[in-house]
């Protein structure tokens, strides 16, 4: 017994010994001492707001809402969010359980207050919610109401409150018996023409048997009634001529039929359908007048009346989609509008119908249809002074002129010449050195609103028109100290919208050629010691088809859920040896003398918002990017490289600092802005994003990611990609602050390193957080600049 306790004794010291040493290595780790913690206390004590309250007010804290259901309920969850978004009022707002905002209120209140205490009032500073201040009865009534309007007739709701010392709150217990179902849906109508619309229509209702009674779903039926009957010819219908009645006579059970008709005081003209008696389009139009020059082209139906000629009246016509002798229909007109705004010439589409008095056509009534065009001005300058921030981390300003010639060729062509002059310099960019460049730049654009095709192709597409786009350019780039690059690009393409969430453009024909020359003895070097990066710039000539899809529904603010996606294709090189054959080229791997890329390049970029408020969100991002090399191409060219680390990459990582894979440089050099490139991205970002006040936000985040290559390259030691690609992954944090003025954000991101994928294995992972440390903070905290969102 004597040895069983020693050994008792002998486990006990060791366990004391290893929770002390666990001890000692948290606190020499985070480094806490008694003034962090004073600081807490301070912080909790400050804002405890009991002893500011008036002595006969008790602080409101809050609702609660208990349901007590009957029987289960399909779509409760929603019932519960709705009735709990009627509660009122709201109390004042919590942040790590203290009242910040009441504290700011209440510190307001000082005979003297200083500068500090004013700017904490205004902008944290919250009213007092008092209990005297809440209205059980009324809110009784609302819930009540919205029970009603749920399908649960005869519900109960009662209320109780409770004090404790300064803070009360208050419970509301709703009792729910079953709810009313709809067991058919009626229109029983029969002498009018819009009753045989009417109930065609019913058959394609979202009312099916079976559905919970709910007044917000028939207010959505009547209003898809009346769209409906707008596509249909029915110009002067309105959704308040429709009436539902429910009858729940016939059944024993809390059942109903529901029977939609119209009012008996509904104008005969509401329910009459109209035809398009004439169509006429004012391409100039203007307040003024016409006079007595104007001319009157008619083309299939249509008159276009211009006093001087503006606009090609045949390829106008193609905008239009209402027809002379057709139905109204909203829906058309609509898109009509679109297309015609989609031109780029005009400030202002009005499409006006004015009701013919006292005509008719058979059991049809008649609408002359007018279209007013006001043009923007045809020729503008404009100069911008830019301050430029690029996701390579090269920053400085820019000067450019644009010259815009809108309607061209009287066909709503727009040229667009515009010049550049910008130098840049890649800031935080550690020891590397020379990383700057002067840039001049000139490129033309040519957009004709249609498809022109040497075979001529009539469009099918109702939302908005294809547009044509030709574009030149030609850049001069001198990287100082390093080389000096011209290129002279070609276009030739399509973009349009196929509906307001997708878009898509296809260039058949790109064209890219690329002249290094004035290399330096630094530059040489580093092109010496990697051939693979020596090919990438000597391969003069890119020429492929590109493709781009976007679906985007991130712009709508009251989604809970939105979603992007992002795809691009980059085909290089695939027919030029086949036209090298053609043309009897001397050398395959040249074409007209000028050395190809040949290359396959895709990449997709997912984004998903998950929104709490308005403001308050978190955004999802994954990319993922591959280009294949063969042929002429060991790589890709130095353009078409993928790179990682960076305000809108992982900004934890230096620009370009990752990668390939876990190749590490000798040292962080000028060299490494070329080396660390790859032929694969592989990245995910997750970001929580918050207001803080007005226009500042903030946000908390975490990024992972990393580029490889397809090919060994001997100069870059294990950036190939293997199988163990996810063991190379580059992973950071940290927290931002932006700065959000509607038309520009300004973005401050902070952040750390938490696995190193260049580390030997086992140690890749961060470990020593030593956060009072200005050493470690210099070498651990990345600190970028950028304007605008990351994703």
């Amino acid at each position: 017994m004597a040895a069983t306790l020693w050994h008792h004794r002998q486990k006990t010291q060791k366990k004391t010994q290893k929770i002390n040493m666990d001890t000692n290595r948290f606190l020499q780790l985070y480094r806490l001492d008694t003034s962090w913690l004073f600081a807490l206390v301070l912080v909790t004590t400050s804002c405890n707001v009991s002893k500011y309250l008036p002595e006969d007010e008790f602080l409101y804290t809050g609702a609660h809402l208990e349901i007590v259901q009957e029987a289960p309920v399909k779509g409760m969850k929603a019932v519960r969010e709705e009735l709990q978004g009627l509660l009122r009022p709201k109390p004042n707002s919590k942040i790590l359980g203290q009242y910040l905002g009441l504290w700011a209120h209440y510190k307001m209140q000082q005979e003297h207050p200083g500068f500090i205490n004013r700017f904490i009032y205004n902008r944290l500073g919250e009213e007092p919610v008092y209990f005297s201040q809440v209205q059980p009865e009324k809110t009784e009534e609302l819930l009540l109401n919205r029970l009603d309007n749920n399908g649960f007739f005869y519900a109960e709701v009662l209320s109780t409150s409770s004090r404790d010392a300064k803070k009360a709150d208050i419970t509301y217990q709703v009792t729910l018996p079953p709810p009313y179902s709809l067991r058919n849906y009626y229109y029983e109508q029969d002498s009018l023409p819009i009753d045989r619309h009417l109930k065609e229509l019913l058959e394609s209702s979202e009312l099916t048997s079976g559905d919970r009674f709910a007044l917000d779903k028939m207010k959505a039926e009547r209003e898809r009634i009346n769209t409906a009957l707008k596509n249909r010819g029915f110009y002067n219908f309105n959704p308040d001529y429709l009436i539902f009645e429910a009858d729940t006579n016939q059944y024993e059970g809390r059942e109903y039929d529901l029977y939609v008709r119209l009012k008996e005081s509904v104008p005969e003209e509401g329910i009459l359908p109209y035809q398009i008696r004439s169509i006429r389009v004012f391409p100039n139009y203007s307040l003024d007048e016409y006079g007595a020059g104007t001319d009157t082209t008619r083309i299939e139906g249509v008159e276009f009346i211009q006093e001087q000629f503006s606009f090609k009246p045949e390829l106008l016509r193609q905008y239009l989609l209402i027809e002379k002798g057709g139905l109204f229909n909203a829906q058309r007109s609509r898109l009509t509008s679109n297309r015609l705004s989609g031109i780029g010439n005009y400030r202002f589409v009005n499409i006006r119908y004015t009701e013919v008095a006292g005509e008719k056509d058979g059991e049809s009534g008649l609408l002359d249809a007018n279209i007013y065009l006001s043009p923007l001005d045809k020729r503008s300058v404009r100069a911008e002074l830019q301050g430029v921030s690029k996701s390579n981390n090269f920053a400085g300003p820019a000067l450019l002129l644009n010259y815009r010639n809108r309607n061209l060729f009287f066909g709503g062509e727009t040229f667009d010449l515009t010049g550049k002059v910008a130098y840049e310099s890649q800031i935080a960019s550690g020891e590397r050195e020379g990383l700057n460049a002067f840039e001049f730049g000139l490129k033309g654009d040519l957009i004709f609103p249609r498809v022109v095709f040497p075979i001529p192709i009539k469009e099918r597409f109702a939302y908005s028109v294809p547009k044509t786009k030709i574009s030149l350019g030609s850049e001069y780039q001198d990287r100082r100290g390093l080389y000096r690059l011209n290129s002279l690009s070609a276009s030739y393409g399509y973009f349009w919208n196929a509906n307001r969430f997708v878009y898509h453009e296809i260039t058949p024909i790109s064209l890219n050629f690329v002249d290094l020359s004035n290399t330096s003895g630094e530059f040489e070097e580093i092109l010496n010691n990697n051939p693979f990066l020596r090919q990438s710039f000597e391969q003069q000539f890119i020429a492929g088809v590109t493709y781009s899809y976007a679906f985007n529904k991130l712009m709508d603010t009251y989604r809970t859920h939105s979603v992007y996606v992002g795809v691009n294709m980059d085909l290089a090189g695939f027919g030029l040896r086949f036209a090298n054959n053609v043309f009897n080229g001397a050398d395959p791997n040249t074409f007209l003398g000028f050395t190809y890329a040949q290359y396959n390049k895709g990449d997709i970029d997912f984004r998903y918002y998950l929104r709490f408020t308005e403001e308050k969100l978190l955004a999802l991002r994954l990319f993922g990017g591959a280009g294949l090399p063969y042929g002429n191409s060991v790589s890709l060219p130095f353009v078409k490289q993928y790179f990682s680390g960076g305000p809108s990459s992982v900004r934890a990582f230096r620009i370009r600092s990752l990668g390939p894979g876990s190749f590490r440089p000798d040292s962080e050099t000028t060299a490494n802005f070329f080396d660390q490139a790859g032929d694969v991205r592989i990245e995910g970002n997750l970001e929580f994003r918050f207001p803080i006040f007005s226009y500042l936000k903030g946000a908390v985040f975490a990024d992972a990611g990393n580029v490889w290559l397809i090919n060994e390259n001997e100069a870059l030691p294990g950036g190939k990609l293997g199988s163990d690609w996810y063991r190379e992954l580059g992973i950071g944090a940290g927290l931002g602050l932006r700065v959000d003025i509607e038309f520009f954000v300004l973005r401050f991101d902070l952040a750390t390193p938490l696995r190193r994928p260049y580390r030997e294995e086992g140690q890749r992972w961060e470990r020593d957080f030593r956060f009072g440390d200005n050493d470690w903070r210099k070498e651990n905290f990345i600190f970028n600049f950028a304007i605008g969102y990351p994703f």
